[in-house]
């Protein structure tokens, strides 16, 4: 699991995280700033959404 955004920055909810699911927890180099950039690159590549995921990608907007 990668966490990103604020709430990866809550202290020890990355620990947690791992415990209950079993699962290496790691956060984002940048967690705030990717979150956004994802967004962006998500957005400027929005007809491969469409072309991928058909007619059900306009339901995603």
């Amino acid at each position: 699991i990668v966490m990103t955004g604020g709430g990866s920055l809550l202290d020890g909810l990355d620990i947690l995280l791992s415990k209950e699911t079993n699962l290496p927890v790691h956060i984002a180099e940048d967690p705030i700033s990717c979150v956004a950039v994802g967004t962006g690159k998500a957005l400027h590549e929005m007809h491969t959404l469409y072309r991928v995921r058909g007619k059900t990608a306009k339901r995603l907007i």
